[in-house]
């Protein structure tokens, strides 16, 4: 019984990293795309200038710097943090069901489950309607 708790957190844990590190990379993009005019761009360029884009590293500069960035900035990654709750509480189980073993980052499980659109359970279905 206890292996089985034990297993059972260690998945969860997992389960949580994985969301986590997935989610700050898509939030990279949000709150400062390549090459875009994002309210945080100002932001990136003052606090984060010297960190390499990708693995979350940029939406985790601008965490760390919460305090002093732009209210624009904060309210974006606020934003940012909503929807991503939301996308992960609606989509859940189907990334666990379609998208298994699929690399997090660069739109890759967006993309698996557009691939699965007509398969996809209701709620997840409703996220991508309403964004």
């Amino acid at each position: 019984m206890k292996k089985i708790l034990l297993y059972s957190c260690s998945v969860i844990a997992a389960l949580f990293f994985v969301a986590v590190v997935g989610l700050s990379q898509d939030q990279d993009q949000e709150v400062a795309p390549k090459g875009g005019k994002g309210v945080c761009r100002a932001d990136v360029e003052k606090f984060c200038k010297g960190v390499r884009p990708g693995g979350g590293r940029i939406w985790a500069c601008l965490k760390s710097n919460e305090a002093e960035i732009s209210q624009p900035c904060r309210d974006r990654m606020g934003q940012a943090r909503e929807r991503g709750k939301e996308f992960h509480q609606s989509c859940r189980p189907d990334i666990q069901k379609f998208c298994k073993g699929i690399p997090r980052g660069k739109g890759r499980i967006i993309s698996c489950l557009k691939s699965h659109e007509a398969e996809l359970a209701e709620p997840c279905r409703a996220f991508f309607k309403k964004n």
